[in-house]
Parts: C-alpha cells; structure tokens; sequence
C-alpha cells in the first residue's frame, strides 16, 4: 500500500525514447484493443523483451472515464508488481510519438485461451494448476491494493515451462473509495461481475467473479451464461443462474464444482471474499486428487 501512495503523489514522466533506435524489433507477437506487442532485442543489454505500445488516442478515451480521478499509468502499476504469476515490466515511459510504452520479460509461450479452446492434454493435466496460479496472481494484486478489472484467459500466457502469468493492467485501479463508487462499466462482457454490469458499487470482488468465470471456462470450455458483448447477455449475470458445470462436465470433482460455482454468485457477499481463500479452497481439492503435489 506504501507503494500505491507513492504513485498516485508521482507526477508526469518527461523522458522519451526512440523505441527504433534502442531497439531492435523483431515481430508483432500481440494486439489488443488499445495496444501493440513487438518481441525485439535491447540493444544495451542483448535481452530478448516484449515491448508494448499503448495506443494514444483510446488510452485518451480511457482516460476521459476517470477524468478528476488519480488513476495511475499501467506502466507505474506493472513496475510495481514482483510475482511469479505475473509478467515482469522492466521499464516504463513515453516514446518520441508521445505513446506510452512498456518494456516486459519476454515469455515463450502461448495464451491460456489457446489451452482453454483446444481442451489438449496438456489443459487437462493441468487445469487445476493453471487454476491455482492465475488466483496466486490474483490474490498478491489484491493484496498489494489493486482491482485488476479484467480478469480473463486472454489476459494470461502460459509459459512453455507451464508457469503462468497474468499481463495486462491498463484497466487496474487502486482499491481505494475513489475508485469503488459506481460508474464505471470496464473489463470483457462475460467475465463481469453482476454489480458492475448494474454500474453499482465494486471492489475486488469483481476479480474474484471473473476468475471463478475463467475456472469454468478452464472446465467446461463454455461460459456460465450466453456469451456476447450486448447488454442482454450480460444482463444474464443478474438476471439467471449460472449453468451447472456438471452440464458440461459430468464426471467433474462435485466439490471442485462448488468452489468454483461459489465464485459466481449473484451477490458479493456470497461470494468467496478473498481470491486467497478460492485458491486455499482448490489446493486442498489439489492434494487430494494429486497428493504428489506440494502446494
């Protein structure tokens, strides 16, 4: 938290770079919705990184959404973040285009929606852990004072080595009261959390929902609800109940079932209350479907 308070004192970054000129870029590995991803060399220290670049005029958009708010750079967040399961930003700032650029670890990988959608042997000898990673990564941003707002498998890559990492914190706010009022409707349609589709108040809660959603997606390679980004379907997360994961997984654990079933809950308080306790939850169903595992 000591850490959150400087950044939101912290005033503007003046320094630009050339990107073409300190690096060599090699390929495009990635685009979003309001960034690019090149893999490329830095020329100082011969390490093979990824570099993203944020795109000006939406990251302008975004930032209209929080217009008298101290909302930090995503930059400024990742910098602060040290995890296993979380991507690792070496380097921050503004490039001579006036875009804002971050420099990050590159990982030999793929996304976890690659596994999600193939359903290969190696998603099904792994889900569980896969589970227990990204709640890890959850829980140390909880815990270090963030909301990550959009909490879902295109937002992770899966290492070759199977280790896997959360990226992506251009819509993470502070957990602070400024940032808990009801508003703001951010994130990826069939991950939302209930109170944020009613724009009413949030907090972390609304991670823990959309990692349970990621869990059962990880399962079931089906959503909960109907799938889509119009206001009907997500209105489904008010409205219905989640299907049960048996309908798309009949032999799965019943209690493996429940805790994940648990983090969909129409209201907050229902819901598990800390991502640490959903992950406590899943490593207990661990060793006792994998007792060679040590958690």
């Amino acid at each position: 938290m000591k850490f959150l308070k400087n950044i939101l004192k912290r005033g503007p970054r003046v320094k630009k770079v050339d990107l073409s000129k300190r690096f060599d870029l090699i390929t495009r590995v990635g685009q979003g919705s309001m960034s690019k991803v090149w893999r490329a060399t830095d020329r100082m220290t011969g390490r093979m990184v990824a570099i993203k670049v944020l795109d000006k005029a939406k990251l302008i958009r975004l930032e209209r959404r929080f217009v008298g708010m101290k909302k930090p750079d995503e930059g400024d967040i990742a910098m602060s973040l040290r995890h296993p399961n979380i991507v690792r930003t070496l380097e921050h700032g503004v490039t001579t285009n006036d875009e804002q650029y971050l420099v990050m670890e590159f990982v030999e990988g793929r996304g976890l929606s690659f596994y999600v959608d193939q359903q290969n042997d190696v998603m099904l000898a792994n889900r569980l852990n896969f589970m227990i990673q990204l709640g890890q990564a959850v829980a140390y941003l909880h815990e270090q004072g963030w909301i990550h707002r959009d909490i879902c498998p295109r937002n992770v890559v899966v290492a070759n080595d199977l280790t896997l990492k959360l990226i992506d914190f251009g819509l993470t706010v502070p957990n602070t009261e400024e940032f808990q009022k009801p508003g703001n409707r951010t994130g990826t349609a069939s991950y939302m959390a209930p109170e944020l589709v009613m724009r009413q108040r949030t907090d972390q809660r609304i991670d823990v929902f959309s990692y349970a959603v990621s869990c059962y997606e990880m399962c079931a390679h089906a959503y909960p609800w109907a799938t889509g980004d119009t206001l009907e379907s997500v209105l489904e997360h008010v409205n219905k109940p989640p299907e049960p994961l048996q309908k798309f997984v009949p032999n799965i654990d019943d209690e493996l079932a429940k805790i994940i079933m648990k983090g969909l809950t129409r209201y907050p308080d229902d819901r598990w209350q800390t991502a640490s306790k959903m992950v406590s939850a899943l490593q207990k169903i661990r060793r006792r479907l994998e007792p060679v595992h040590a958690d």
